[in-house]
Order: structure tokens, then C-alpha cells, then sequence
């Protein structure tokens, strides 16, 4: 039933029918149990307190040189195996590698201290050791996204472990270029915004404090969606993937309170890795010190990593076989369509010991 009303000229009539059935459909999304997440089949090999490190098999093995996910702290990782057919570690499996994910757990107040160091040196290069001692390897592969980009770029730095291939996208490295507010940047910078007093009240950042902060970061895109999903709460695959995307962004996890002073002090304000000044335990983190193949990937519509956060790596390292690629994606949309499989793979499979 279609009520014409006065205005017509500038306003289409309204179809009650058909919006009384879009806000039906969208209620009934917003109140349906949450979607399943997690589909590859995998194995634990490691754990230390709350970190696990899971080992997923290829479906049918290609490569020689397996390839080890560090993802961000501030996220959990199931991203990267969000759904079937949109998986980008099933893609991974499936085309031939054996794939290591070190999932790094949601810290409680008793891990109020841990700090980078610790996760650098204690869990990533412990596990990476696990992995490679698991698989059989002489080698590996380091994959890192987002901040596990910047983990992973720092551990390579310092380590003593044979990394043949290291892989970052999306990745801040060059903290002097900030997304989200410029004022926010400025008072970081002059001391205006000081978050030693907050770790010390906290202990452990709480993972509302995290979601706030992305929201302010991200926004108004981060409030858009709800208004897509209304438009569209009757295509089902649509409905699908708004879901799977809507557990993951609202799914923040604590932030360990010595690691995220660091990060917001000698990185956010002080840019030390660019610098070249990074302590991690008694080394410094030089980037100079990377060898391994590089293959960097920024994405054109990313809204949370500036491309000139990421492009000073090319620079920073030594490696003598480096590759840049932009691809036509968003920050999430890279890992949820399961196309950083697709990139991954061109790049890596010649550079994987194929069997």
C-alpha cells in the first residue's frame, strides 16, 4: 500500500508494506544468536598463559616453508578465519601451506606488566621456534597484519630464528602520520595526552576503552554500517557477512597496560622504530637488521593505516628482494573477502621451497 502525502514532488511516496517488512527483517538480524566463526580445522601446538599458538594443516601440502601469523593486540584474530569460502587462512590451506596462527589471548589484571618486550621475546620468538621445530622446517615465513605487522617487523629486527620471508599489510611503521584527529596527534606529542596515569589506575586497558577509541578513530564509518544493514536486511548474503563483521568490531580485547604504554610512548609519540631507537629487552630494534624477502601490502580505501605509515620499510631494511603492493581494498575488507589469500599466494609460492 503505497500513501501519497503532500510534498510528493520532492519526496517519493512511502510503501508502508515494505518498510514495516526492512525493519522487520533488521530486528530480527540484530536478535539472532551470533554467527559461528572459526571453520579450518586446526590443532594447538603451544600455550603460554593465555596464548595459544594453533597449527592448521594444508589440505594438501605444497610448500615447504610454512607461513606464521602475528596478528594485532588489540583484536582477536579470527578475522583471518571468519567464514567458509571467505577464510583467508582456509584459502592459505588450501592452495598448499601449512599455516601457524599465535592467537595472543585476552590479558587479565595479573598481566598488567607484561609489555612488548615480553611479547616479543617470551611468546612470538618462543612460538615461532615451536612451529618451526612442529613443521620440520628450516625456515619460515612471518605474516603480520595491522599492529602484528609492527610486532613482527620489530621481532624480525632482533631475531635469531631463520626467517626466510617476511610479510606485513596494513601495517604502521612510521607513527609521525596518525589516523583520526590531528589534535589528538598534537597532544600526544606535546605531553597534553599522557596515558601513564591511566595504565596505573587500570593496570589492564578494558576492552570498552579499546572499542571507544576505534570508534573515535573510525567514525562516523564505524556507525554507517547499521544504516547499510537496514537498507539491505533482506539480502541474506548481505545479512551474512554484516554479521560475521559486526562480532569482530565489537569484539575488542584488554590491552595489557606496560605493553600499551610502550606502544603509545615510544611509538604513538616518540616514533623510536623509525628512529631506530626502539629498546626491546638489551637490543635495539633496526630495522637495518631485516634481510629476509620483504612484501609489503597496503590497501587503497584504508581508513585506520596511511599508506605513508607503511612505505618507510622499504627503505628501513636491508633486504635485497623487496616488493610493494597496493591493492584496491579496505583495512578489514582485505582480511574479511579472503583476498589477502590471493596475495599472499602470488607472492609467496616462489618463495616457499615448493615441493
Amino acid at each position: 500500500m503505497t500513501v501519497d502525502a503532500p510534498f510528493t514532488d520532492l519526496f517519493p511516496p512511502l510503501d508502508y508494506e515494505k518498510e514495516m517488512k526492512r525493519w522487520k527483517h533488521l530486528f530480527q538480524v540484530l536478535n539472532e544468536p551470533e554467527p559461528k566463526i572459526g571453520h579450518t580445522p586446526k590443532t594447538e601446538v603451544w600455550r603460554k598463559n593465555k596464548s595459544v599458538l594453533w597449527h592448521y594443516p594444508a589440505k594438501q601440502k605444497k610448500y615447504e616453508i610454512p607461513l606464521f601469523f602475528v596478528y594485532s593486540l588489540f583484536n582477536k584474530p579470527y578475522i583471518l578465519d571468519i567464514a567458509p569460502k571467505a577464510s583467508v587462512i582456509e584459502g592459505l590451506t588450501n592452495r598448499g601451506y601449512d599455516v601457524y596462527l599465535l592467537d595472543w589471548g585476552t590479558p587479565g589484571y595479573e598481566d598488567k606488566n607484561i609489555g612488548l618486550d615480553t611479547y616479543i621475546q617470551k611468546y612470538l620468538r618462543t612460538s615461532v621456534k615451536r612451529a618451526i621445530r612442529h613443521s620440520g622446517a628450516q625456515e619460515i615465513t612471518l605474516v603480520g597484519y595491522c599492529l602484528g605487522g609492527t610486532i613482527a617487523a620489530i621481532y624480525a629486527s632482533i631475531a635469531e630464528e631463520p626467517i626466510k620471508n617476511l610479510i606485513v599489510a596494513t601495517v604502521p611503521i612510521d607513527f609521525s602520520t596518525l589516523a583520526g584527529p590531528d589534535k589528538w596527534a598534537e597532544g600526544l606529542r606535546n605531553g597534553d595526552i599522557n596515558v601513564d596515569r591511566l595504565v596505573d589506575v587500570y593496570g589492564v586497558i578494558p576492552s570498552s576503552y579499546v572499542e571507544a577509541m576505534f570508534r573515535a578513530v573510525s567514525a562516523p564509518i564505524y556507525f554507517s554500517h547499521y544504516t547499510m544493514l537496514l537498507n539491505r536486511a533482506d539480502d541474506q548474503l548481505y545479512v551474512d557477512k554484516w554479521r560475521r563483521m559486526n562480532k569482530w568490531t565489537t569484539d575488542h580485547v584488554s590491552f595489557a597496560g606496560e605493553a600499551f604504554r610502550q606502544l603509545t610512548n615510544d611509538l604513538f609519540k616518540e616514533n623510536k622504530l623509525v628512529k631506530g631507537e626502539l629498546m626491546i629487552g638489551n637490543k635495539y630494534a633496526d630495522l637495518n637488521n631485516i634481510k629476509s624477502n620483504l612484501f609489503v601490502i597496503s590497501s587503497t580505501k584504508d581508513n585506520l593505516v596511511l599508506e605513508p605509515q607503511s612505505l618507510p620499510i622499504m627503505d628501513l631494511v636491508s633486504s635485497k628482494d623487496k616488493t610493494y603492493k597496493l591493492v584496491e581494498a579496505g583495512h578489514i575488507s582485505l582480511a574479511l573477502t579472503g583476498l589477502f589469500a590471493v596475495v599472499v599466494d602470488e607472492w609467496a609460492s616462489v618463495r616457499s621451497n615448493p615441493l
